[in-house]
């Protein structure tokens, strides 16, 4: 990822995260998630380098379905559907067709 779409992912990040209202313990227990995610993720991709997008695609998906589960438990009601609808628009903002 370039440097600059990584400022735009850190920055919508941010805004997402103050989006939600999370308390400090929900921010250390989001951060916590999504540092494994990013490790399994460059894991994955250091171990299978020739991976194609589509097997990456899935990985991804298996991913942010993982993720869901473990957010369940310490978001809100209200907050995991801000957190839904979130994840929807971060399909489109980061301009890829990404299912699941």
């Amino acid at each position: 990822m370039s440097p600059e779409k990584l400022d735009a992912v850190t920055t919508e990040l941010q805004r997402f995260a103050h989006e939600l209202s999370l308390s400090d313990s929900q921010k250390q227990q989001l951060r916590a998630h999504l540092a494994e995610k990013h490790a399994k993720l460059q894991q994955i991709q250091q171990q299978n380098p020739n991976l194609s997008r589509k097997e990456l695609i899935q990985q991804i998906v298996s991913m942010r379905r993982t993720l869901r589960e473990q957010v369940v438990n310490f978001l809100t009601p209200q907050q995991l559907n801000k957190w839904d609808a979130g994840v929807a628009n971060a399909k489109e903002f980061l301009g890829h067709n990404i299912g699941g």
